[in-house]
């Protein structure tokens, strides 16, 4: 999280706000393009790595104007305005800068992705945001798990359970995928098989392009989690303070404060704590329990 702070104090002026707003334009324009003229938004605007390496280096851009697929128009609607509350959201609570950075990574690990695949495999694929967008339901996800949803307009679900769902269907597109060279022929082609029936239709390169697209949310939520609550050191502190309440109250029922000296029996109006940032086993009154230097 520090390394976050830092760049947000020495970037954080330039971020896009309201980043999400412009990006459902961006949307709605795509929509509009594919509606009429689909080929235009193929041969000019998609990622394709061949043609890129050849000159035509604004596709690492226009890329992203693809909305998410959709045979409805309102589904389309409603898909938008969700994606818009997603970022948005995710945008309040973490602030422009680092909604802004989450993002860019996005849209980086997918061009990378596309890259991969093509120097891997020879294959152009046509990257869209499918991921990138899977990445902003699963930080939503992470943020509010008990926010609901009415699946299908009528059921609630918890977002939560939607994130596992989902999570587990990207996890076997990987799997499956790297199965093509994990296992022998015909298990492999077992494993494809057992996919396709939930669903999963994945090949290596679909693979590639799930993991690394999706890498932004893994490297995301690793390094803004909190770790000092499992490090060693504190797990001890923890343990020991724990061990020392428990000698104490098995030895005596008589409070005494390190400071004053005044005890439960003298002073029978006055409440004792021990101090879990003081090392060994300090108690205080109430009157002092704030207000001492901790002792190291």
């Amino acid at each position: 999280m520090k390394f976050f702070e830092k760049l947000e104090h020495k970037y954080g002026r330039y971020a896009i706000r309201d980043l999400m707003r412009y990006i459902i334009i961006l949307y709605i324009i795509g929509w509009a393009i594919e509606m009429f003229n689909e080929q235009f938004y193929d041969e000019m605007l998609a990622m394709n790595v061949e043609k890129i390496l050849h000159g035509q280096v604004w596709r690492l851009f226009t890329f992203i104007i693809m909305p998410p697929p959709n045979s409805s128009y309102i589904f389309m609607i409603f898909t938008l305005y969700l994606y818009y509350i997603l970022g948005t959201s995710l945008e309040r609570v973490w602030g422009a800068f680092r909604f802004n950075i989450y993002f860019l990574m996005g849209i980086l690990f997918h061009i990378i992705a596309a890259f991969l695949i093509y120097f891997i495999f020879g294959e152009n694929m046509p990257l869209t945001t499918y991921y990138l967008n899977m990445s902003l339901f699963f930080a939503f996800a992470c943020i509010f798990p008990d926010m609901e949803l009415l699946l299908f307009f009528v059921l609630p679900i918890k977002i939560k359970w939607l994130a596992i769902l989902d999570g587990v269907y990207l996890l076997m597109t990987i799997v499956s995928g790297f199965m093509w060279y994990a296992l022998p022929n015909k298990a492999a082609l077992k494993m494809i098989e057992i996919s396709y029936k939930f669903g999963v239709l994945s090949t290596p390169d679909v693979a590639v392009a799930a993991l690394v697209s999706i890498l932004n949310f893994i490297i995301f939520f690793f390094m803004t989690r909190n770790y000092q609550r499992i490090a060693p050191k504190e797990i001890k502190r923890k343990h020991d303070y724990k061990k020392q309440v428990r000698h104490t109250r098995a030895d005596s029922l008589v409070h005494k404060c390190t400071i004053c000296g005044r005890t439960s029996e003298t002073n029978p109006e006055l409440s004792f704590r021990f101090c879990s940032k003081c090392t060994g086993n300090h108690e205080y009154c109430n009157d002092h329990l704030f207000t001492h230097e901790h002792i190291k």
